[in-house]
């Protein structure tokens, strides 16, 4: 004889189903959320009260959402929620970022172009307008099914003329107060797009890195190294780098002001390095038959000069408090064409030229030798 173990069970009768149904059951919940205004009713609720606003960084409108876009929303959701219900008003104003290269990219692909040459400003602008405005609207949909709060019929959009009306008038403001300057710094480019990149956009392939240490002859060593007894044509600074491709740029030499370097010899030739890092670049040149013959502070290195080891040109001595001793020799290789810190450091010395010998393709000039 069977028995009916349900008839044993104490449990509560609740008119709950025993299957949640999210998929057909959220979509009513949301809908009822939308009739009922919720949102705008836990706005004037709490008006009035201590103003708490997340500003939240707006997503690229160039797809669907995906597991890194519920994340965010979801985790903004809560702190949104929780600051209406602990005694603020926090209202919640989406938006879209329409701009960049990451849109830019997604357009010309749905587009079949290769290249933004291949197409004219006006015509990249309008395709571009378009492909955003699809992708605004479904992911508003994406992100309401997520459960998230907020002004989904009001957000931010950046091609609207208003919110570039609003940035003018930010820079305008900033331009009167003298905080706007033209200038020239470093910027991360691409060669298939021809447009210049963010630093979060760069993605780095997983290409071998080749290290090298060059010589550099010191061509004036301000009668320093000639009051040692040791003749300046035959002394070298050595630096050591990854990126060998930026050697044709370089027009200086870094070191650090507060580090002690050596006067390394070796056969009929001296080395100036770092102390600290001597013996491992020793050990990277298979050299063993070496002797310090002297030592400087890296302030006095100072505005000597070089040799550039293949362009007729002068690299100058020049300090940096971004030279460490972790690697290398502690004589860093600087060109301020190619890199941020190297930039910034060469404006300390207006007498050093910003020399960048590589075009809008990836592909280094005459001017590179």
């Amino acid at each position: 004889m069977s028995q009916d173990y349900n008839k044993t069970l104490n449990l509560p009768k609740t008119e709950f189903p025993m299957r949640a149904g999210l998929p057909k059951s959220e979509p009513v919940t949301l809908k009822k959320w939308e009739d009922n205004n919720v949102y705008e009713k836990l706005m004037e609720h709490n008006e009035g009260k201590p103003l708490y606003v997340l500003h939240d960084g707006p997503p690229y409108a160039n797809g669907d959402i995906h597991l890194g876009h519920a994340l965010n929303k979801i985790l903004k959701d809560f702190i949104v929620r929780h600051k209406n219900m602990a005694g603020y008003k926090s209202p919640y104003v989406p938006g879209w970022d329409t701009h960049g290269l990451p849109t830019e990219l997604k357009a010309r692909q749905k587009a079949g172009i290769g290249s933004s040459a291949d197409i004219s400003v006006l015509e990249l602008r309008k395709m571009c307008e378009e492909f955003v405005s699809g992708y605004i609207n479904d992911q508003r949909d994406q992100f309401k099914r997520l459960g998230a709060i907020g002004e989904w019929d009001n957000p931010y959009i950046t091609l609207k003329h208003e919110f570039e009306a609003e940035q003018i008038k930010v820079f305008a403001k900033m331009a009167s107060k003298g905080y706007i300057y033209k200038g020239l710094k470093p910027v991360y480019w691409c060669p298939e797009c021809k447009t210049a990149l963010a630093e979060a956009e760069i993605e780095y392939a997983e290409d071998p890195c080749h290290s090298i240490y060059v010589k550099f002859k010191v061509c004036d060593d301000l009668g320093k190294f000639e009051a040692m007894g040791i003749d300046p044509s035959k002394v070298s600074f050595v630096i050591w780098t990854t990126t060998t491709w930026t050697l044709p740029a370089n027009v200086a030499i870094c070191v650090g002001p507060r580090f002690e370097y050596s006067i390394v010899k070796h056969n009929d030739e001296y080395y100036i390095l770092a102390t600290e890092l001597i013996k491992d670049t020793m050990e990277a040149a298979e050299i063993s038959d070496y002797e310090v013959v002297g030592t400087i502070k890296g302030s006095e290195l100072e505005y000597m000069k070089t040799a550039h080891p293949f362009i007729d040109r002068e690299s100058l001595v020049i300090v940096g408090e971004h030279v460490t001793l972790e690697s290398g020799t502690g004589c860093v290789h600087t060109a301020p064409g190619h890199g941020v810190d190297d930039y910034n450091v060469c404006r300390n010395y207006p007498e050093i030229p910003v020399i960048c010998p590589v075009n809008a393709d990836g592909v280094l000039t005459d001017e590179a030798g």
